[in-house]
């Protein structure tokens, strides 16, 4: 079996010295906790959760496009938000990106603080795209 392969894209946030944007293993593609952050500036956009999470899902879906997946491979989300009065908000833009069935499995929970005081965090599972032979 091949050894875990870390993932990494500029056109995500660039990750802490901690952890990898995501790893590839056995077919999976296990997405780090992604933020509401541009890029291109390294900083949290503006607006509001809804904003945010826009950005942490464009940030996902890059790292998977980077992985050789994609959104429409996402198995499992976990969504953690330190205000449940966002929960509406947040699904109103989750429901933007996961529009086919069946939709990915999901968590959401509240917690008390999220890095760089976010209000949002979101990480997925895939499954690597098959690629048929030629």
């Amino acid at each position: 079996m091949a050894p875990p392969v870390a993932v990494l894209t500029g056109e995500a946030p660039k990750p802490l010295p901690q952890l990898s944007q995501a790893v590839k293993y056995n077919g999976m593609v296990y997405c780090s906790g992604s933020l509401g952050i541009d890029p291109k500036t390294s900083k949290f956009v503006d607006g509001s959760v809804k904003d945010r999470t826009r950005q942490a899902l464009k940030n996902l879906s890059a790292v998977l496009e980077a992985a050789g997946s994609s959104l429409q491979n996402v198995i499992k989300v976990n969504v953690f938000l330190t205000d449940m009065t966002n929960f509406a908000a947040m699904n109103e833009v989750y429901d933007e990106f996961f529009v086919w069935q069946p939709k990915p499995c999901r968590t959401c929970v509240a917690v008390h603080q999220l890095p760089f005081n976010s209000d949002v965090e979101i990480e997925c599972t895939a499954f690597e795209t098959v690629r048929a032979r030629l």
